[in-house]
């Protein structure tokens, strides 16, 4: 019988996984051509879509820091368009940004290792989906990460 701690075990380790599979990925993609192709005409780049998930990680993250202190939080939302441009995503560098991904990554996975049973019971409320719950935060970060790997896959699918 799978129980909710294999659950938990099954989606850090996914976690780690999609970030290992983004940066195979990337191994061989240049800085023109991850700030040159895009998601359509008025789509994210490649370079852009890694500072989204570098940026996104560590709001996820904090989220789910807010909730330990058991007080059901309402959790901030976050633009991300707008720091696509105020953050200037792409001109940043691929190979950095996907560096500080898989460090904030390590960390994220980390936190969600330490929590406890008691940790694991509390949540949130999330800007767009109500009640959240810590394993809600787990399993969104599978969810963010897979989306936007076939994104970027479909985007390196130009070159």
């Amino acid at each position: 019988m799978t129980t909710l701690s294999d659950v938990h075990k099954r989606h850090i380790r996914l976690m780690r996984l999609t970030c290992k599979t983004l940066g195979n990925v990337l191994t061989h993609v240049t800085q023109t051509t991850a700030t040159s192709l895009r998601d359509g005409p008025d789509g994210w780049t490649t370079v852009e879509v890694v500072c989204h998930l570098r940026d996104f990680d560590g709001f996820f993250l904090g989220r789910a820091q807010m909730m330990l202190d058991g007080s059901y939080p309402t959790l901030p939302a976050y633009d991300h368009e707008r720091l696509a441009v105020e953050c200037a995503y792409n001109k940043q560098d691929l190979h950095h940004a996907y560096a500080e991904l898989a460090t904030s990554r390590e960390k994220f996975a980390q936190f969600f290792e330490g929590l406890t049973e008691a940790e694991w019971a509390l949540a949130g409320v999330h800007p767009e989906n109500g009640h959240w719950t810590m394993t809600d935060a787990l399993m969104q970060v599978a969810s963010h990460d897979t989306t936007h790997l076939e994104q970027i896959t479909r985007i390196l699918t130009q070159a």
